[in-house]
């Protein structure tokens, strides 16, 4: 269901090599949550550094929405970054795994596209 990569990386450097990967790959980020500082605001304690990624490819977004609307309550794919053990991990759900929910197999294809590119995405960012 996940697909999780590690890193010696600091979240910070990571956070960097992601955008520099997403880009490189034909992907865009829409948006970078990041959690540990949207909850202080909002009163809330939390001490683990955790940000979200929300990337985009528009074509195959494009080819997944003119066959189910519904999946875009799935939308945009994110890949989270955090810090776990001593180490940082990026880690994301899988696309394939969100599509098969939605009864949709002629579009396994494209889930399977968008999965193989995300996956190599993280490894070009957890490399050194």
């Amino acid at each position: 269901m996940l697909i999780k990569s590690s890193t010696d990386k600091t979240v910070s450097q990571t956070a960097a090599a992601l955008q520099t990967a997403v880009q490189a790959n034909h992907f865009g980020v829409m948006q970078v949550h990041n959690l540990k500082e949207t909850m202080t605001k909002k009163g809330v304690e939390f001490a683990h550094e955790c940000l979200v990624f929300e990337v985009c490819q528009p074509q195959q977004a494009k080819k997944v929405l003119e066959e189910n609307m519904s999946v875009s309550t799935a939308l945009p794919c994110r890949i989270s970054i955090y810090e776990e053990g001593g180490k940082t991990i990026l880690a994301t759900l899988k696309p394939t795994t969100l599509l098969a929910m939605f009864d949709t197999p002629q579009l396994k294809d494209v889930a399977q596209e968008v999965e193989d590119t995300i996956a190599k995405i993280m490894q070009e960012a957890a490399a050194d």
